[in-house]
């Protein structure tokens, strides 16, 4: 147990230190200044602006922007879609495949667009290795560029002044995936082939177990996919059981650095804040906000799957309570990692949106499941997604300066923009999109008899709600991890979770771009006495605040219904 504090705290330790390294090459990147992969990268770049037929030089408004980002994002849909459903028919498909059928084909291609890799299917029986290292992998570079572009662009509009443009989306999202994500994921797929994960184009090897029975061992390009998977926030495995297989996650090692690449890009974002803006603490203070609830957050749950099941603790437990109480709830983790590195894995990809696990969520305890979702609910602002978790806690902000102003009796101001009333809007628009969706959707399942045959193994029990919130907290959130007991695999659940999907990343991201174009055009007012300072204790407090206060009052009555209903029932019931 020591020591998997200890690498817990090396971990967080070595993401802020990565995060201050990146955050300051990230603010070069999309300045368009020489760094050292220029030599390489600018005559691709400049090849790849040729093929795609666009000036980079020439700036978008918020409109222009979003529409090309909203294209590219369809385009890329359909592309993905037409792989899908015709995987039989094109190469790389050892194993003969069949095509997906069209439920599942669509919601897969709008999970992978929107970042979310929700999987309604088991990847080694479902897709061929064309269909996983090129449609989906693409959506994992897309989907992230897309992501760290919008936050670029919110960058920009509270550093410029008096402007109408924001950057050219194309310019963006070529240099991300070139100077940042593909240079990353090629050294970090190369450190998990060393340390044991694979990366083949091989049919599958069928063995003999030394039982007389037979065992199909599924393979493939599992390295390059796994890469991308936890740098891009993106979360989608090449098997079933995702990190916990051991040729994604192959050791404690991996899984630890793992966890650091997730976190690396949003908590370096802030720092990329910070530096483009001119006020370093001012992306320390939103960084520190993401910090303290997630390692709040990890802190619970790992304190909860340490106490282990009440059922063994009873004094009617079996003989192998002592046992267990020594490793805490073993119930659905791997013993290579066990419940505080467990913990520390799924609360990193729950306050993300990768959504990637190395456990079963379903089978945390009550309160260890509570948590993640609550981080999924708070917007995935802690860190979040690779951009949207900045932009996200930005909005949060906007709220929170505008709650100051009124305690000062005060314009309110963010980095010397004043904040005015349709600034409150669409930053209030955005964030009730998020339970619009989650409680939305959340409802219909319930309501009806598709959205009720989706945990049928838990009818009529707070965790069937539990299960229902989770779903669709996940795919709103764009986060992608689930609770096994639901069977997303049907029409009702290919849809309405595609549906949530598209309503968290694009029904949220509209307003802010708006926010984005507002405030560009604003002029940067010089701070004087009575402006509220946003660069100390007091803001991350009030920010905290805010975030936790505009959460609870959202989804307190839904969560008291599933998780902490059944916290109280399996303590009363022993």
């Amino acid at each position: 147990m020591v020591l998997d504090i200890i690498a817990a705290v090396l971990t967080y330790a070595a993401v802020g230190v990565g995060a201050w390294f990146i955050g300051g090459y990230m603010v070069k990147v999309f300045k368009g200044e020489r760094i050292w992969l220029s030599r390489v990268m600018q005559p691709v770049e400049r090849v790849t602006y040729r093929i795609i037929g666009v000036d980079a030089d020439h700036e978008q408004g918020w409109v222009a922007y979003l529409v090309s980002l909203l294209s590219v994002t369809v385009i890329s849909i359909a592309f993905t879609y037409v792989v899908l459903r015709f995987q039989d028919h094109l190469p790389l498909n050892p194993e003969n495949l069949p095509g997906v059928p069209a439920p599942l084909a669509f919601n897969t291609a709008i999970s992978f667009a929107t970042n979310t890799n929700w999987q309604n299917y088991a990847g080694e029986t479902t897709m061929s290795y064309f269909s996983q290292i090129v449609a989906l992998v693409l959506h994992q570079f897309l989907s992230a560029a897309v992501g760290i572009a919008v936050a670029i662009v919110v960058i920009r509009a509270i550093a410029r002044r008096t402007m109408s443009t924001l950057g050219n989306f194309w310019a963006d999202m070529v240099r991300c995936i070139l100077y940042i994500l593909l240079p990353i994921s090629v050294v970090f797929a190369i450190v998990l082939v060393a340390s044991g994960s694979i990366q083949n184009f091989n049919s599958y090897t069928v063995v003999h177990t030394l039982t007389n029975g037979v065992q199909t061992i599924a393979q493939g390009p599992v390295a390059s996919m796994e890469a991308i998977k936890d740098l891009g926030t993106n979360g989608g495995g090449f098997f079933n059981a995702n990190a916990a297989h051991p040729f994604e996650n192959p050791n404690g090692l991996t899984n630890s650095l793992e966890i650091f690449i997730c976190l690396l890009i949003p908590f370096g974002l802030t720092i990329t804040f910070g530096r483009w803006v001119g006020h370093v603490k001012q992306g320390i203070v939103l960084g520190a906000v993401m910090g303290i609830i997630l390692i709040s957050a990890f802190g619970v749950v790992a304190w909860q799957e340490q106490q282990g099941n009440p059922a063994l603790i009873s004094t009617g437990a079996s003989q192998v309570s002592t046992s267990t109480l020594a490793g805490g709830n073993m119930e659905g983790k791997e013993a290579r990692f066990g419940p505080i590195q467990s913990a520390l894995y799924n609360t990193a990809t729950t306050g993300t949106s990768t959504g990637s696990v190395d456990a079963s969520m379903d089978s945390m305890t009550p309160i260890g499941g509570l948590v993640p979702l609550v981080l999924i609910k708070l917007g995935e602002i802690t860190p979040g997604d690779v951009g949207s978790g900045l932009y996200g806690m930005v909005v949060f902000a906007i709220v929170a300066v505008f709650i100051a102003g009124l305690m000062v009796g005060r314009t309110p101001e963010y980095l010397g923009k004043k904040i005015e009333a349709r600034d409150v809007k669409y930053a209030a628009i955005a964030i009730l999109v998020l339970p619009a969706s989650i409680l939305g959707f959340s409802a219909m399942a319930v309501l009806t008899t598709g959205g009720q045959a989706g945990p049928i193994a838990t009818q009529g029990t707070p965790h069937m709600l539990t299960e229902i919130l989770y779903a669709f907290s996940s795919a709103t959130g764009n986060n992608g991890s689930a609770f096994a007991g639901l069977s997303g695999n049907t029409n009702f659940y290919n849809f309405m979770l595609a549906g949530a999907m598209w309503a968290g990343r694009y029904l949220f991201l509209i307003p802010v771009m708006a926010m984005a174009g507002n405030l560009v055009k604003k002029k940067i007012v010089p701070a004087s006495a009575g402006t509220f300072p946003t660069d100390g204790p007091l803001f991350v407090a009030l920010l905290i605040g805010t975030i936790i206060i505009v959460a609870a009052l959202t989804f307190f009555p839904a969560v008291s219904l599933g998780p902490i209903l059944e916290h109280f029932k399996l303590i009363a019931a022993f």
